[in-house]
């Protein structure tokens, strides 16, 4: 897949739809790659179903929240840097103003448990829903390849931690490597991240080196509450995470609590960040501001996410070359169906049971999936009629 060229109307392209995610995209990681699909591969067919579960794979073996990396990625591919930068921008930029807002003025709310609230994590399983559907009909089109989307989404179902979907999907690699070697699988048009990008791959690397050895050399040498300190932990917890979401969580609140808010602010910081869309890596944003206001959210927000932007751009340049292999190519083929089981498992646990929980939320669902799929309404729209009917319902 050729990407579009870089400058500003791409990277203003680049930056607007991302912001629209941002504004929609409810639900947590798993969701967030299903409003992705819907806007990258099916409204805009800026990369097909095969490049965008490829890109899916690549982020979910790096550290750092799979959903923003592949949003980075993607904007990468369509402008350049600028573009991967916008990309971010865009997709984070909504949460981090509502939970930075929240942090300064409010510091405490039952958002979280609002009837609207409820209604948005309906829509995403309607989102969630037909991601599953689109995927599986194109990367588990015969049996073989759904016995192994079933058996990776039932194990991660039974086991559900971050090392096990990374073990699942090397394990689908190899099945598909041992399987599907000696065949002429064909190779779908590149993952997003051209060859062009490689020169400065190592670069990215580098500094992700230096981000990491300087911020841990700074804090101590500093003070335990200064600023660096308050760098280093989100920087740390951002490199060390796979999976990111929820898994980040107990880095963070070992990081910042009590040496800068109490439980009962981190809580409720964690209860606001439930109920706003994007990535719940903005989390961070309530945190910095909690103990440093704007300027603490800032560099909290830029820290955490620093390693997922700089690993995308230091390994992501590679990717296409390892796949070119025709045993590359094989074991994506196993990864592929062992990431539509594990976007199956996610659909069940815990989209639908952080979701359904009466007769009334399974109808709205299905009303959500229908406009969806059936009258291929768009994600926002269905977005505001389930936050509507979920406000009715909470009456």
């Amino acid at each position: 897949m050729s990407s579009a060229p870089a400058g500003r109307a791409s990277v203003v392209e680049v930056f607007l739809v991302a912001l629209k995610l941002g504004l929609t995209s409810f639900g947590g990681p798993v969701a967030h790659l299903g409003y992705f699909r819907h806007e990258y591969v099916e409204r805009r067919r800026w990369l097909t179903d095969a490049e965008y579960a490829d890109t899916v794979a690549l982020c979910q073996a790096l550290p750092g929240p799979a959903s923003s990396q592949t949003g980075i990625a993607i904007g990468t591919a369509r402008a350049g840097y600028l573009g991967g930068l916008a990309a971010w921008v865009g997709f984070t930029l909504p949460s981090v103003l509502a939970l930075t807002g929240f942090a300064l003025l409010l510091g405490n709310s039952e958002v979280a448990t609002s009837g609207w609230v409820q209604g948005l994590l309906i829509a995403a399983v309607a989102v969630v829903a037909q991601a599953v559907w689109g995927m599986s009909r194109s990367l588990a089109p015969d049996l073989e390849r759904l016995v192994l989307a079933l058996i990776a989404g039932v194990t991660i179902t039974l086991v559900p931690h971050a090392v096990m979907q990374v073990g699942l999907l090397a394990t689908a690699g190899v099945y598909g490597w041992l399987r599907w070697r000696h065949l002429d699988v064909a190779s779908p048009a590149v993952v997003p991240l051209e060859a062009r990008y490689r020169r400065l791959a190592p670069v990215w690397l580098g500094a992700l080196v230096v981000l990491l050895v300087g911020l841990s050399i700074g804090r101590a040498l500093t003070a335990d509450d200064s600023l660096v300190a308050l760098a280093e932990v989100s920087a740390r917890s951002g490199a060390l995470v796979f999976g990111g979401g929820h898994v980040v969580l107990p880095l963070l609140e070992e990081g910042f609590v009590p040496r800068w808010l109490t439980a009962d602010e981190f809580l409720a910081g964690y209860g606001a960040a439930q109920a706003v869309p994007g990535p719940l890596f903005t989390f961070s944003a309530y945190l910095g501001a909690k103990a440093a206001g704007v300027g603490g959210a800032v560099i909290a927000l830029v820290a955490i996410f620093a390693p997922s932007l700089l690993l995308v751009w230091g390994v992501g340049p590679y990717w296409d070359s390892l796949r070119a292999r025709p045993s590359v190519r094989a074991g994506l083929r196993g990864v592929n169906a062992g990431v539509v089981g594990l976007l199956a498992a996610a659909l069940y646990s815990p989209v639908i049971t952080s979701a359904i929980g009466s007769i009334e939320d399974v109808a709205l669902a299905l009303a959500c999936a229908a406009l969806l799929i059936v009258w291929k309404r768009p994600s926002w729209f269905v977005v505001l009629i389930a936050a509507a009917g979920g406000a009715l319902l909470g009456l």
